[in-house]
C-alpha cells in the first residue's frame, strides 16, 4: 500500500468524520500533521505516526490538483 503523502494532498482516512465525509486535505506537515475536513472545514492536528496509521489512501496528489 502506498503511504506517501504531501502537503495539499486530498486523503481518505479509515474512519468517517461526523459531518458525513471522508475526504481530508493536508494543510500542514511537520512532526504533526494538520488535516482539514473537505465537508465542514473542521481542522485536526494529529501526530505523523497516528496519521500514517489512520490513513487509508491518497485520493488526489498535489501535482494532480494543480493541473485541474
Amino acid at each position: 500500500m502506498d503511504k506517501e503523502f504531501g502537503l495539499n494532498d486530498i486523503v481518505e482516512m479509515k474512519k468517517q468524520h461526523p459531518c458525513g465525509t471522508n475526504e481530508w486535505k493536508i494543510i500542514r506537515m511537520g512532526m504533526d500533521v494538520r488535516i482539514k475536513c473537505q465537508g465542514c472545514d473542521h481542522s485536526v492536528l494529529i501526530s505523523r505516526r497516528e496519521f500514517s496509521r489512520k490513513l487509508k489512501k491518497v485520493l488526489v496528489r498535489n501535482e494532480e490538483a494543480n493541473e485541474l
